[in-house]
């Protein structure tokens, strides 16, 4: 089969950079990489999960071309991006020596590319870093954009900078090793973006979503390269959360941060079936308040059930959930300002909007409908 290649152009004020999508990338990533840095001593950033499965294979490249390259692996999971990991990651970089010609990959999923963006901008006051997605959910979002962090007791990414990678590179082969549930965590970033504000893409995915969780390669590099393209124009437009226009790209998150510090950040809910339930919060709360027609929730349910999604809490996880303690965990969330919460919410499928002037009550009685079922 012909190999699909397609590069989105980050274009930032003071910063651009590519996103490189194409099967099978990880074969040669020095050509690519030599395009657009110039030091020849780098440190590879990954987690127990991921780098058995790729770094001695990204090793042996660097070397073979002439780099000095060494691994830093962490334990893997969301409970992990965490302080003490970030601090592990800086005394061994400083161990390595490194200086600001040095330059880190970040090989994994979410995690690592958050903590590795994070401790590229803290090194010696910043160096560069590249992303390497091995997940679908960092394929198609935290992957690109320059948001770095780490999760704290009180709430999840309160701790970070925008930081920007000097380069992405996307391989969609590496998903095979996935499992369903990480492929459908990944999915839900990809459909947040048909609902914020591309309906034609939201209705594209009706029709070959099944396709795109089942990996067919077509259809993953559409869904892949269209999620990229639209988080890519949103982070141009509005790098910083300056505007607004970026926070719209926090759909769903709002409530999905919620439930993953209730769980503690664990296994038991992932990030991206929180974001799949969040979506479906945000999209009920907006129904309650008039603003959204009620076929449009029914038809984003209607999709989440086809693809295996939970539509309520209890069949999302054993927990006993409690609407006012995740309206409590909202107040913590890092979007709040004067403290009111900000809410991404819906006229529709394809029309989302920004309200910070929700009441808690009509908050809970949304939750509720997901929980006392």
């Amino acid at each position: 089969m012909r190999t699909i290649k397609e590069i989105v152009p980050v274009a930032l004020e003071n910063h651009r950079y590519e996103i490189i999508i194409a099967a099978s990338l990880l074969e040669d990533i020095i050509t690519p990489i030599q395009a657009v840095l110039t030091g020849k001593r780098c440190v590879v950033i990954s987690d127990a999960t991921v780098a058995p499965l790729y770094a001695d294979g990204i090793l042996n490249q660097f070397a073979k071309a002439g780099y000095a390259a060494t691994l830093i692996t962490i334990n893997s999971g969301d409970k992990n991006k965490n302080f003490s990991s970030l601090q592990y990651i800086c005394e061994k970089l400083l161990d390595f020596k490194v200086d600001r010609n040095c330059f880190l990959v970040a090989l994994g999923g979410g995690v690592i590319g958050d903590i590795t963006g994070l401790a590229a901008s803290l090194i010696l006051r910043g160096i560069p870093y590249i992303q390497i997605p091995t997940t679908l959910l960092a394929q198609v979002d935290s992957s690109v954009g320059g948001k770095t962090a780490i999760n704290m007791p009180q709430g999840k990414n309160l701790v970070g900078a925008f930081y920007q990678p000097s380069l992405v590179l996307i391989d969609s082969t590496v998903l095979r090793t996935l499992g369903k549930r990480e492929i459908l965590a990944g999915y839900a970033e990809i459909l947040k973006y048909g609902l914020i504000n591309d309906a034609p893409f939201f209705a594209w995915l009706e029709q070959h979503g099944a396709a795109v969780c089942a990996l067919d390669p077509a259809a993953v590099h559409y869904a892949v390269a269209t999620s990229c393209r639209a988080k890519a124009a949103i982070v141009a437009a509005d790098e910083k959360e300056t505007s607004g226009l970026r926070a719209l790209l926090n759909l769903g998150h709002t409530f999905g941060h919620a439930l993953e510090a209730a769980v503690g950040y664990s296994d038991t809910v992932l990030h991206g079936e929180a974001v799949a339930m969040g979506c479906l919060m945000a999209f009920q709360l907006s129904v309650d308040l008039g603003q959204c027609p009620p076929q449009d929730l029914e038809r984003l349910k209607q999709h989440q059930q086809a693809c295996g999604y939970a539509l309520t809490l209890p069949a999302l996880a054993d927990f006993p959930w409690q609407a006012e303690t995740l309206v409590e965990l909202m107040a913590l969330d890092k979007k709040v300002a004067d403290q009111k919460k900000t809410f991404v919410l819906a006229k529709g499928i394809g029309a989302s909007y920004l309200d910070k002037n929700i009441d808690d009550s009509s908050v809970i009685k949304a939750l509720n409908k997901f929980i006392k079922v």
